[in-house]
């Protein structure tokens, strides 16, 4: 009857898909492991792989733990490890952080605190900057309590590009407790030094993000070539009208001047061409005495000659 309720239940599972079928797949799979523990440990991992193939991100955390809690309980310790470690980056982003948790808790149980430290680093590259913030701290202090103070002063220094001054004092509280505890002046200095320098970099970085203002916001037309063609198109129209430069009524125009110049001259130079040149004698009383005189040397030469 056993094999025959397996059957079933596996035949059912094949009926449906995800996500229909995820409460299938852990009801068959406690039921399984309560039933036959390490019997058939190599079928029941064959079961949970087969449930984590397609399964998706939402549900894969209690399938993941499930089949961790097989290996604890009936496996290796070491393939338990290895579960857990592909739950955290197969889970959700928001359940990432406490899935890493979990795997440094059941790491520490199984195999002391100075495995967790792989996990540690693991976790701050993975985890966003809050997360990885809470991860720094909990790594220090570990490090801290085992004697290990160069280590940690690393780890407070590697998490302090998580830590904005301006609203994460917490952690900035920690590091300087551990400086006045465990260190000297000069580290002292350097961490108020990287403070300033983290500080410094997020006031840049909050300048930058800034949104603009409605002030400072210039409307921009959709098509940027079009508005360009119309203006010009505009700046031609003016130009084929009337003038757009206000004309002062008392200005002297010099340029009216000269055309009106070069048109007398034209006039007069064709009235010339077309008119032939009339010799008429002048009178003698326009000259006075100069015309007596200048006839008395003219009868003068023609005697002489």
């Amino acid at each position: 009857s056993r094999g025959i309720n397996a059957e079933y239940g596996e035949r059912g599972i094949s009926m449906f898909k995800w996500p229909l079928v995820y409460d299938l797949w852990t009801t068959y799979l406690t039921k399984f492991v309560e039933r036959y523990g390490g019997d058939k440990l190599e079928r029941a991992r064959d079961l949970f792989e087969q449930a984590l193939d397609k399964c998706p991100e939402k549900f894969a955390k209690a399938i993941y733990l499930l089949y961790a809690k097989l290996e604890e309980d009936f496996g290796l310790k070491r393939h338990a490890m290895a579960v857990y470690n592909r739950a955290t980056q197969d889970v959700l982003k928001e359940e990432q952080a406490e899935m890493f948790q979990i795997y440094i808790n059941r790491a520490t149980a199984c195999f002391g605190v100075t495995h967790t430290r792989q996990i540690y680093e693991q976790a701050l590259e993975t985890l966003p900057d809050a997360d990885a913030r809470i991860f720094t701290q909990r790594f220090a202090e570990l490090e801290t309590k085992l004697g290990e103070i160069d280590r940690a002063r690393s780890i407070y220094i590697h998490g302090s590009q998580f830590a904005d001054p301006r609203h994460c004092s917490e952690y900035w509280k920690l590091w300087q407790g551990f400086e006045v505890s465990h260190g000297n002046e000069d580290t002292f200095r350097e961490m108020l030094r990287i403070k300033r320098s983290v500080r410094d970099k997020y006031s840049t970085q909050s300048s930058f993000n800034v949104p603009p203002t409605t002030e400072s916001v210039v409307a921009t037309p959709a098509d940027p070539m079009a508005a360009i063609q119309k203006d010009v198109q505009f700046v031609r129209g003016n130009n084929s009208g009337q003038s757009s430069v206000a004309q002062n009524p008392d200005e002297i125009n010099l340029d009216d001047d000269e055309d009106d110049d070069e048109e007398e001259d034209d006039e007069g130079e064709g009235e010339e061409g077309d008119e032939k040149i009339v010799k008429q004698c002048i009178p003698d009383e326009v000259f006075g005495g100069l015309a007596e005189q200048a006839n008395k040397d003219n009868d003068e030469d023609i005697i002489g000659a």
